[in-house]
């Protein structure tokens, strides 16, 4: 089939260069290399190491590792990480905590639909668990979801987040993080117009592309230069034999994560040099800085064609968002309807995916919404990573948001006593 070949191809050189990696750390570590001191096997078992681990992460998906969260009572209480809404490309999912009384505050996390798990957002959860009741979209890999199952671009993915929104009710907040901020936002207005009264209590927006030309980087040059076609041809692949998905067309994660890499070669190139050296001299460990980085990072999942497609064609190139002509399901969603509920937009200052001024548009969009409704913070020397997960976001971003939160929520009236 078109393009199959090419997509076991990768697979296979994958699973080659795994192989390699453990056959290499296996037979430089025999014993009987004790007796030649000499570093060169070493540092073939080192290579081989790190080159097993790294090749064999591109294929699996890492746990949320959240065992357990303080509470208010100073004891460690045990995380279950529940199915709260199962649908076939994305679930909702829970992170249910045993044995304390439920939080006032409920968040539904939004999480990125662009070549990574949802568990990118691990540090922002459990940054967020000790004060709130927290839910987050997990999306499936497309590789494993049948081609019976249809297809999934983004208007779908906006009528999931509806019904997600719907489904947890009005006193949820949701937290939108970078890709699926333009979606969150026509989500809450699609919701606006058909159900008011299921729309979130307040809607943030991290580092989004709502505006994608109002201030270029690299990633939205790509969009603009790049023709359908060429896109089409070089990029798409059909879903081979191996899994689940057989036959599907989507941007392979692998691909995709080639392309990450060819970014910054010289960064990573210095940075599996150094944890090379690190494992031949005995210090490094399973859980290093390194190795935490990596685990995440090479674990890449499938789009759907259609998805990445309706992506760069709708929000980069048409800015259907931007200029409020965004529609779902042959209905037009009208931003302006968004009346009620509070909106808060946050930004990097050195934010170079989606660079300051993009997520701020809408804020602009919002005709319907006061000014005491919206709010937006840039953050001082911030990178895109740090607004949602790194220093930035735990010293100053998170309590920003979570005061939002609270400034929004209703009043509640006390009874008079009577006399």
């Amino acid at each position: 089939m078109r393009y199959m070949l090419t997509y076991d191809l990768m697979e296979t050189v994958r699973n080659t260069n795994q192989w390699a990696g453990a056959t290499a750390q296996a037979m430089a570590s025999y014993p009987i290399w004790g007796t030649v001191p000499h570093p060169v096997f070493k540092m073939v078992a080192a290579w081989g190491d790190v080159t097993e681990r790294s090749f064999s992460r591109m294929v699996a998906k890492p746990d949320w590792g959240i065992d357990t969260v303080v509470a208010a009572d100073g004891r460690d209480h045990v995380v279950n990480v529940e199915v709260d809404m199962k649908r076939p490309f994305g679930d909702l999912i829970r992170f249910h905590v045993q044995g304390r009384p439920e939080k006032s505050r409920r968040i539904l996390l939004v999480a990125p639909m662009s070549g990574h798990y949802a568990t990118l957002l691990r540090s922002t959860v459990q940054s967020l668990l000790p004060d709130a009741e927290v839910w987050i979209t997990d999306w499936h890999n497309a590789r494993d979801i049948p081609v019976s199952e249809g297809k999934f671009d983004v208007e779908d993915y906006t009528l999931y987040l509806s019904d997600f929104i719907r489904h947890l009710g009005p006193s949820i907040n949701v937290i939108a993080v970078c890709q699926p901020a333009p979606l969150a936002l026509a989500a809450t207005a699609y919701l606006a117009a058909e159900e008011p009264e299921s729309q979130p209590r307040t809607l943030t927006l991290i580092g989004g592309p709502i505006d994608p030309d109002a201030a270029r980087t690299d990633v939205t040059d790509f969009g603009r230069r790049v023709m359908m076609g060429q896109l089409e041809q070089f990029i798409i692949q059909r879903v081979g034999f191996k899994y689940a998905g057989v036959g599907r067309m989507v941007y392979p994660g692998l691909l995709q994560l080639a392309s990450f890499m060819s970014m910054n070669g010289e960064t990573h190139t210095k940075a599996f040099t150094d944890q090379i050296l690190r494992v031949a001299k005995d210090q490094a460990g399973d859980h290093d800085k390194h190795n935490k980085f990596y685990d995440e990072y090479l674990a890449v999942m499938d789009m759907t064609a259609e998805f990445y497609l309706s992506t760069v064609e709708r929000i980069f190139k048409n800015r259907e968002i931007a200029r409020n002509e965004f529609e779902v399901a042959g209905r037009e969603v009208d931003i302006g309807a968004i009346t009620d509920v509070a909106v808060k937009v946050v930004e990097g200052e050195r934010d170079d995916i989606s660079a300051p001024g993009q997520c701020r548009a809408a804020l602009d969009l919002l005709t319907g919404l006061p000014d005491n409704r919206k709010a937006w913070h840039l953050e001082p020397r911030a990178g895109h990573y740090g607004i949602f997960a790194g220093k930035a976001w735990r010293t100053n971003i998170r309590p920003l948001v979570l005061d939002f939160i609270d400034a929004n929520q209703p009043v509640k009236r006390r009874r008079k006593k009577s006399a």
